[in-house]
């Protein structure tokens, strides 16, 4: 009896038998990898894990799509935290990994399944799971995913057919981290927020020239960010490349395109990525964003196992050290939270200094094309070469602003735009129940504002330049303030600073305020002007240099007649204001 017994539970935990379990393999593992599988599939996969490994596995709906689909995250760990205050009660590090947020890039999807599977088994990733939360997302771009065909990529080799770059409202989703306007980005930070990933993993294939290497391996902070965050970042960065490297991979610390589009001789410049991207996002929240590219000439198999490699590293890297990297991330958020009046840089530039690599590329010909008639590379696969080429790696701070000793001030006609984006990135504000009269405040005075003519992600952008002037302002009831000392002021900061690339304003958001609404006509402003004039002779000698040194404008009627009309009580005084303030108190 008990022998039959145990053939019995035997034959049960096989595959074969009638209490087997559920198939996990994916279309790429059935095809040898010519193929990816459709969205479908991540639904049923993601079911299956749960069924297969009740203990270990969560399937979860974390959002749904532009198109109504269903966006899906898988939970895996042995620490039983498969929630987030259990998480953080248990000081349990969390890692996300994160495919197809461009999904025809789609080596995550199916490098991740494979990646989960074995840390599951112990197989690979050993004992990984014991000591963090593992969150993958195979796919963030699901409606873009299921815009299926062959030649979506013409640049890449395989697999036969995938999705498309771009969401199904045509939103580049690695553009839309900080301005947070798809459905699927605020799904995507609501998780974030849930569960403060102390890393996210964001999986590409690169575009480009023909070369030897396979990946590149970008994390943030190394170059910017906290201090301590940055030499972790660097340490970080460099375990994974040894991993890789004794893979037998060419692993790269930059971005693996040319200066110079199309000229190998160029070379590289690895720069501070801004926060529209995710590993610029995440060093501003004090967490570390790791940008993965494995490389559009080699085969999907090569790809989909150089990134599944990635992903173990990774994995171990923080089973070995998340712990401790989790304490470094929550004392740089408390020296973020108390960052109030100091100076921060808000972009980066590279200085001069470079270093001349060894590149592993091909042999190549630069020649005049008779199609385009542009000078066109032609790589030579079959003969590698060493390219001698410069690297501009090094960098330092550019725009550098003063943070305000209290905060921001948002007027209620405002307060309902920006509280759905502070929302969304789990930054702290309050509505003031009281209005504030006559307070003194910052306000930007513009000295230009361009808006662009061309859109770009839907948004006319907006080159806003001026500087912080003291000034005197009433709030009514409904008005925000938004604190500077908190964990995410400088997510905040380049949210609201005008010299951020990537501020509200910079991204158009308050472009209203730009466009001029009210006008005096031509013959009044001729005659207001004479007006002024003969009142004025200050004036009428500051008109005149002006018409003497200012040849553009001696020659536009409009720019003469509009000196004038700042200077009459009827022109607009909101006309170019930007409607968000800074004080240096904290209202009470």
């Amino acid at each position: 009896m008990i022998k039959r017994l145990t053939i019995y539970l035997a034959l049960a935990l096989t595959s074969n038998s009638i209490f087997a379990l559920e198939n996990l393999s994916t279309t790429a593992q059935q095809t040898s990898y010519r193929q990816t599988g459709r969205y479908e599939e991540v639904e049923t996969l993601c079911r299956n894990f749960q069924k297969n490994y009740p203990k270990t596995v969560r399937c979860q709906e974390f959002g749904r799509t532009a198109e109504g689909r269903p966006m899906m995250a898988l939970i895996a760990t042995r620490t039983n935290a498969f929630v987030p205050y259990s998480a953080k009660d248990k000081q349990i590090p969390v890692t996300l990994i994160q495919g197809g947020i461009h999904a025809g890039e789609i080596d995550g999807k199916d490098a991740g399944f494979q990646t989960l599977k074995e840390a599951l088994d112990n197989t690979a990733a050993k004992n990984a799971l014991d000591k963090q939360v593992f969150i993958f997302v195979p796919v963030f771009n699901v409606d873009g995913h299921e815009r299926f065909a062959k030649w979506n990529r013409p640049n890449q080799r395989g697999p036969e057919e995938m999705g498309w770059r771009t969401s199904a409202q045509n939103f580049n989703l690695n553009r839309d981290y900080l301005k947070a306007d798809t459905p699927e980005m605020q799904a995507m930070l609501r998780l974030i927020n849930q569960w403060d990933p102390l890393v996210v993993v964001d999986l590409h294939v690169t575009d480009g020239a023909k070369f030897e290497h396979d990946i590149s391996i970008q994390i943030e902070p190394s170059l910017a960010g906290d201090s301590v965050l940055k030499q972790t970042g660097l340490i970080f960065q460099r375990n994974v490349i040894a991993d890789l490297a004794a893979q037998g991979s060419l692993p790269l610390p930059f971005y693996m395109a040319f200066d110079k589009e199309d000229d190998p001789m160029s070379g590289f410049i690895d720069k501070v990525p801004t926060p529209r991207f995710s590993h610029g996002y995440f060093q501003l929240r004090n967490r570390f964003g790791i940008l993965v590219e494995t490389h559009s000439w080699k085969d999907y198999a090569t790809r989909v196992r150089i990134t599944r490699n990635t992903i173990i590293s990774v994995l171990d890297q923080v089973a070995k050290n998340g712990t401790e990297w989790r304490k470094q991330a929550l004392e740089a958020d408390m020296r973020t939270v108390s960052s109030a009046g100091q100076i921060i840089p808000l972009t980066y530039k590279n200085t001069d200094n470079f270093q001349t690599i060894d590149f592993h590329g091909y042999a190549y010909t630069r020649r005049p094309s008779d199609i385009s008639g542009a000078l066109m590379t032609r790589y030579d696969e079959n003969t590698p070469q060493i390219w001698k080429v410069k690297l501009h790696a090094e960098v330092a701070p550019d725009v550098l602003i003063k943070l305000p000793q209290g905060g921001y001030l948002v007027p209620a006609a405002y307060a309902k735009l920006v509280i759905e984006k502070l929302r969304v990135h789990g930054i702290q504000f309050e509505s003031l129940t009281n209005g504030l009269s006559d307070i003194e405040v910052e306000r930007f005075k513009t000295s230009s504002a361009e808006i662009a003519a061309i859109s770009n992600e839907s948004h006319q952008m907006l080159k806003l330049q001026g500087e912080w002037a003291n000034s005197q302002h009433s709030f009514g009831k409904g008005a925000l303030f938004i604190p500077i000392a908190q964990p995410k002021a400088a997510l905040l900061a380049a949210m609201l600073e005008p010299a951020s690339p990537d501020s509200l304003v910079s991204w158009g958001y308050f472009n209203n305020n730009f466009e001029r609404k009210e006008y005096m006509e031509a013959y009044v402003a001729e005659d207001v002007a004479r007006e002024q004039l003969a009142a004025d002779p200050a004036l009428k000698m500051a008109f005149e240099k002006k018409l003497n040194k200012d040849k553009a404008f001696a020659k536009s009627p409009e720019a003469r007649l509009e000196f004038f009309a700042r200077r009459h009580s009827s022109w607009d005084q909101e006309y170019q204001q930007y409607p968000i303030y800074r004080t240096n108190f904290i209202p009470k």
